[in-house]
């Protein structure tokens, strides 16, 4: 596996907005996280309370893991589809894993509009 460096240069002013998420509480449910097996996905669209003017870098974390113990504990936790607007937050598990809840929190930090910019055309 490799890993991926993005460089991105920034002029103007930056700014940063974080939340948190509840995936899924599928042990109250009997969802497919819980009681299913194979490859399973939760995908949850994130907005963002104002725009940046570029998408946005974006941390994102695991901040609620809830499992069975008799089973293996498996994640991927990813940002996708990252815009200026917005993103999905997006969590997988796969094989035999058991997980009753999870909740992700993320941090996005990007270049944002001044007060006193003007967009020129």
């Amino acid at each position: 596996m490799g890993s991926k460096a993005k460089r991105q240069v920034i002029d103007g002013p930056m700014g940063i907005l974080q939340g948190s998420r509840v995936l899924f509480s599928d042990y109250a449910t009997d969802g497919p996280m819980w009681v299913g097996q194979g490859a399973r996905e939760s995908r949850h669209v994130i907005g963002f309370s104002e725009p940046f003017r570029r998408p946005p870098a974006l941390l994102v974390g695991i901040s609620l893991w809830d499992t069975d113990h008799n089973a293996n504990m498996r994640a991927d936790l990813s940002a996708e589809e990252v815009t200026e607007h917005g993103f999905h937050l997006v969590f997988r598990t796969w094989g035999d894993s058991r997980i009753a809840q999870l909740r992700a929190d993320w941090t996005a930090i990007g270049p944002v509009r001044d007060e006193d910019s003007w967009d020129i055309e």
